[in-house]
């Protein structure tokens, strides 16, 4: 009987190492020849494969021009927001599964967060349903760090590290002028503020700036806010917030939503976006003081400049263990991350059952975050440093600029 192939696909927003864990599987995958037979790529994740979108590795990336998706920010493979149908009897699975058939896979990986793992769920429900010998396993990748049941998520570390880099710059860059002066920095973060939070890592002594950090597992108060900056203009005249995209109200309305309609997308998620612009006009109608905000937007998640070396290989051991895992007969389940001590950091990869953790969402913990709501305690720092640590080397071209592989 012939050998089973692999397939592996990318879903949802990327990451700066999103590409270091799929380099993790397909080098895996490689090294295991006698097991595995072709490596192929699903071209805009499962979308793409029900349009016959594939590529085989072996020919796409053929010796070291592999290594390159370690520093290639972005989803090499292309991403998809497709959310397969609830009912399992939808049309949809036999399809895919006859597809499977047709090109031998015997091995899926689907690298992603909360939706993807929600994809890994109903895939490898559906093979148990109608008996069938394909495997399915999660890989997890996303900056928010909100998949439950794993200490962290891959892309959360370079993330965190931007974030803090980044945040750094515009203390230093803000604190020049005597005028009072506010800047808001809106960071990526729908219901959990763990992005956010890494911003206290951009602190050089205790004291600095960002003076205040506002996270949507707390209610926001407009006055109280505005109490907020004017008590930290006796600390300095320039005053740096950080502030999640997702912060709302006592009544669960979001602060973006002041200022205008917030859309959805194809998961029903509101897409958000515009808060920082809307405490920008508040300061400067209510307190008549110079204020600016500014979106990191993008840049958080696909800056290669400040790949974390932890969270780089971090991500390729997690593509390799599940290789490995899955070899061994697992599916159905994801790649955890299981800190064994802070001090030094060590690690080791687990498996949870992806049932369990699709559309949950792990939150920054309330006693991780201060009591008047504008801050976080040294708990979140002691659990954020160990995974901005490293720098990774990104390999230039003859311009000066990265070079990134791209697909053809």
């Amino acid at each position: 009987m012939a050998m089973k192939n692999l397939i592996v696909g990318q879903s949802g927003g990327p990451t700066a190492v999103i590409n270091s864990s799929l380099y993790g599987v397909v080098s895996e995958g490689f090294a295991h020849s006698d097991q595995i037979g072709h490596v192929y790529g699903m071209v805009n994740g499962i979308e793409g494969f029900l349009n016959d979108t594939i590529l085989d590795f072996a020919k796409e990336l053929p010796g070291e021009k592999l290594e390159y998706l370690k520093t290639t920010p972005g989803a090499y493979l292309g991403s998809c927001r497709y959310k397969l149908p609830e009912d399992l009897k939808d049309p949809v699975y036999p399809r895919l599964f006859q597809k499977f058939q047709e090109m031998n896979i015997g091995y899926f990986f689907y690298i992603g967060g909360n939706d993807s793992m929600d994809t890994v769920s109903k895939l490898s429900r559906y093979a148990q349903q109608i008996d069938s010998d394909i495997l399915v396993l999660g890989e997890p990748k996303t900056i928010d760090n909100d998949l439950i049941l794993t200490d962290h998520t891959p892309g959360f570390g370079s993330a965190a590290r931007y974030v803090a880099t980044t945040v750094r710059e515009i203390v230093v860059d803000a604190s020049v002028y005597e005028k009072k002066a506010v800047t808001i920095v809106e960071i990526m973060g729908r219901d959990a503020g763990w992005l956010t939070a890494s911003s206290a890592l951009a602190r050089r002594y205790e004291g600095d700036n960002p003076f205040l950090i506002y996270l949507p597992e707390v209610d926001f108060d407009v006055e109280k806010f505005l109490k907020d900056v004017e008590n930290s203009f006796q600390k300095s005249a320039s005053v740096i917030v950080c502030v999640s995209e997702g912060i709302h109200d006592a009544s669960g309305k979001l602060i973006c939503e002041y200022d205008s309609d917030v859309g959805c997308d194809t998961f029903g998620h509101k897409m958000l976006s515009g808060c920082g612009k809307y405490l920008e006009n508040l300061l400067r109608n209510r307190l008549n003081v110079k204020a600016r905000s500014v979106e990191l937007n993008v840049c958080q998640r696909c800056s290669s400049m400040t790949i974390s070396e932890t969270d780089q290989e971090e991500a390729v051991m997690a593509g390799r263990f599940g290789v490995k895992s899955i070899l061994d007969g697992n599916t159905g389940k994801m790649i955890s991350f299981v800190r064994e001590s802070d001090s030094p950091y060590r690690l080791t990869c687990g498996l949870e059952d992806v049932n369990r953790i699709c559309n949950q969402t792990k939150t920054v913990p309330l006693s991780w975050i201060s009591q008047n709501g504008s801050d976080v305690e040294k708990e979140f720092l002691t659990y954020a440093k160990p995974l901005v640590q490293g720098t990774v080397k990104v390999p230039m071209d003859k311009d000066g600029l990265p070079a990134f592989v791209y697909r053809k």
